[in-house]
């Protein structure tokens, strides 16, 4: 992968601890803010998170893996030198902005899984499903309130510039997601604009995430600039492998039935670098592409894609984002021995298979 030859797969393991720990002290001050809501919010975000049963009795499931979370602890960790504080050396005020970050997410999930109608999430039915449209919308709009609240009453420094830019990715991502929905109803889109859509939709919250972390660690603005735009390019190779997954991911694994991105004629990446290859493989994609899938047409989809070269191109562009990923970071932490935590984090989102 270039300039991240020096990730190796101890990552992946040091990943898994990381993402462990954000969970850990996330999960406690994402609970308090949730326990604020009036009594309906509070029951179905309590839901969507995993920790109640539909109807409020506790439950032990899983409230995601917490990598935007774990990228903002990890940001200010490296940009403070760590050390023996809380939360593992995470400078004070960091896990309230990890946990402004972990709400700005799910109040997307809430909305996508509207939007996209899907009905499963996490291995049980969305909260859509259970509670109704009115509700899991509603509930989304009110984790949104729920992230800036927690920014805007934090006493700390920089808890004004943190929420301001978390507004802005909030209205960022926003656009991305409408972009993305323009585009299901439109013939033809170019790579550019799919690759703008996808920094939009996903990079630009995980920029957002390590921009916090550096500005609760006291960084300077070059740094909060390039540990931002280590985040982009690093969500940027996470939606190349996330388009991927919609197209080959294991049902078993993504909890999504084969192709689902194919059956819905998502305008992903791997898809618009296939329509717009030339190739008669591409073509035969688009002809595809034109009526509802069904019988073995999803399989058909996929099979051009790939001989289209949509496939191999995701991949590559994913490993080339990682490289440009690093380049920013070093911008910020000259030594990357002390950003590891941030590597190990970029590697597992490029690396997954779920």
């Amino acid at each position: 992968m270039g300039t991240t030859e020096a990730i190796t797969t101890g990552e992946g393991q040091e990943a898994a601890a990381l993402l462990e720990r954000a969970r850990e002290a996330v999960d406690p001050e994402l609970r308090r803010a949730l326990e604020g809501l009036p009594g309906p919010m509070r029951r179905v975000a309590m839901y969507h998170f995993g920790w109640e049963h539909a109807d409020g009795s506790p439950a032990a499931g899983s409230a995601g893996k917490a990598i935007r979370p774990a990228l903002v602890l990890a940001a200010a960790r490296a940009l403070s030198g760590g050390g023996d504080g809380p939360a593992g050396g995470v400078p004070e005020g960091a896990v309230r902005a990890a946990a402004a970050v972990e709400l700005a997410h799910n109040f997307t999930l809430l909305h996508d899984d509207v939007i996209d109608e899907d009905v499963t999430r996490r291995g049980r039915a969305t909260a859509w499903t259970v509670f109704g449209l009115p509700d899991a919308v509603i509930t989304g709009d009110a984790m949104a309130a729920l992230a800036l609240r927690l920014l805007v009453q934090d006493p700390h420094p920089a808890a004004a510039a943190a929420s301001a830019r978390l507004a802005s990715c909030v209205i960022e991502l926003c656009a991305g997601q409408q972009a993305d929905c323009a585009f299901e109803q439109r013939p033809h889109v170019s790579l550019d604009e799919c690759l703008a859509m996808a920094t939009a939709k996903t990079g630009a919250l995980l920029g957002c995430a390590c921009a916090l972390g550096a500005l609760y660690a006291g960084a300077g603005p070059d740094e909060v600039e390039a540990l931002d735009a280590f985040g982009r390019e690093a969500g940027l190779a996470f939606q190349l492998i996330d388009d991927l997954l919609g197209i080959w991911g294991d049902p078993g694994h993504t909890g999504k039935p084969a192709g689902a991105d194919l059956i819905a004629r998502k305008k992903s990446l791997p898809v618009v670098a296939a329509l717009t290859s030339g190739t008669a493989a591409g073509e035969e994609l688009a002809a595809l592409y034109a009526g509802p899938m069904a019988g073995d047409d999803v399989r058909r989809a996929a099979d051009a894609v790939e001989r289209a070269g949509g496939r191999d191109w995701a991949q590559a562009h994913a490993a080339d984002r990682m490289g440009r990923a690093v380049q920013q970071l070093s911008r910020a932490v000259p030594d990357l021995g002390a950003a590891g935590g941030l590597l190990a984090l970029a590697e597992f989102v490029t690396r997954r298979t779920r």
